[in-house]
């Protein structure tokens, strides 16, 4: 099974901000549940130091930052407010993030023609 359809079957008719993974009696999954299953796992595959979901999370942050997904993307995927946060983290990922950030703004500036 490919992974665009593992989520699409994963996130069909559920809300926006409905949980993907849940545990058996539906509720989210905390550090503590995680913790043992990710080590023993990472152990089963020989990956050295064991992965976390925060790893997990950090590249899928940093894939679609290299990617050049908008910095507002990125921060409404990991549950930012703002991208203040994901700019301080991700946004050297984006070749382009900073000579774009100048440009648009020195466009509304009118300095560039």
């Amino acid at each position: 099974m490919r992974g665009g359809s593992f989520f699409g079957s994963a996130t069909t008719n559920k809300p926006i901000d409905a949980l993907i993974f849940t545990r058996i009696g539906g509720g989210p999954w905390k550090r503590a549940h995680q913790f043992r299953p990710m080590r023993e796992a990472s152990a089963a595959a020989k990956i050295v130091p064991p992965v976390s979901f925060h790893i997990l999370r950090h590249t899928y942050a940093s894939r679609l930052a290299m990617r050049a997904v908008p910095m507002g993307v990125i921060a409404a995927q990991l549950g930012h407010t703002d991208t203040r946060m994901t700019e301080k983290h991700y946004a050297h990922l984006a070749k382009n993030y900073v000579s774009d950030t100048v440009a648009r703004h020195l466009a509304s500036l009118a300095l560039l023609r």
